[in-house]
C-alpha cells in the first residue's frame, strides 16, 4: 500500500510546484513596471527622438552643420533647444518641422538637445550654450549677420518664427504677402543617384 501512495504523493508535489511556479510568474508579471512602454505626446517619458516620433521628420537630427558654421556662412538660422523626454518639446516638434517645410533650404535649423550641452564657465557666441536660458523648448532666430532676432522660451507659435525669418530674408510681412509654398519632403536627391 505504501508503494501506491508514493507515486500519488510524488505527482501531488509536482503539481503543487507547477502551480507555485505559474503563480510566481504571474505575480512577477503583474508587478513589473511597464511604464516606459506607455510614453506618449502628453507625458515626460522618453520614447525616442521627438522629431522622428512626433513630427515624422528624422532629417532634423543630427543637425546638418553646427551653429559656428551657420553663422560663418551668414545663413539665417533657427536654434531649437529641446529634450526628448519633455511633453512640451514633443508637442513643439511639429512646429519646428513646419519651419523646415518653408525655410529648410535657405536657413539652417539646428536642434540642440540640452542634455548634450557641456557645462562650462563661459561660452562663445558661436556655441549653443551661450544662448540657452534654462528652459525647453526655446528658440533663437538669427539673421544673416548673426544678430539675434528672437530668443524665446515656451511654445513659440510658427507665425512668430515666420515673421522673424521674413525679416531676416527681407520678405514682405505675412499680411502683405502671398502664402508661402510648402516644399516637398519626397524630393529626389540627385547627389545620391550619381
Amino acid at each position: 500500500m505504501n508503494s501506491i501512495k508514493l507515486p500519488f504523493l510524488h505527482n501531488l508535489i509536482l503539481d503543487w510546484r507547477r502551480f507555485l511556479a505559474i503563480f510566481l510568474l504571474l505575480a512577477c508579471l503583474l508587478f513589473i513596471d511597464m511604464q516606459s512602454a506607455l510614453a506618449d505626446l502628453n507625458n515626460d517619458r522618453y520614447d525616442g527622438n521627438i522629431f522622428v516620433v512626433y513630427a515624422g521628420n528624422g532629417s532634423l537630427v543630427p543637425a546638418k552643420i553646427p551653429l559656428k558654421q551657420a553663422l560663418a556662412e551668414h545663413k539665417p538660422t533657427l536654434l531649437v533647444f529641446y529634450v526628448d523626454d519633455s511633453s512640451d518639446c514633443k508637442q513643439y516638434a511639429i512646429v519646428v518641422s513646419r519651419v523646415q517645410e518653408f525655410y529648410g533650404r535657405q536657413a539652417e535649423i539646428i536642434p540642440v538637445n540640452v542634455d548634450t550641452i557641456l557645462p562650462k564657465e563661459t561660452y562663445s557666441p558661436t556655441e549653443p550654450g551661450y544662448y540657452y536660458s534654462g528652459g525647453v523648448p526655446q528658440v533663437v532666430v538669427f539673421n544673416k549677420s548673426g544678430e539675434v532676432l528672437l530668443n524665446k522660451k515656451g511654445q513659440v507659435p510658427y507665425e512668430e518664427i515666420d515673421d522673424k525669418f521674413r525679416e531676416a530674408f527681407d520678405l514682405l510681412p505675412r499680411t502683405e504677402s502671398v502664402t508661402l509654398k510648402r516644399r516637398s519632403f519626397n524630393e529626389l536627391n540627385s547627389e545620391l543617384t550619381k
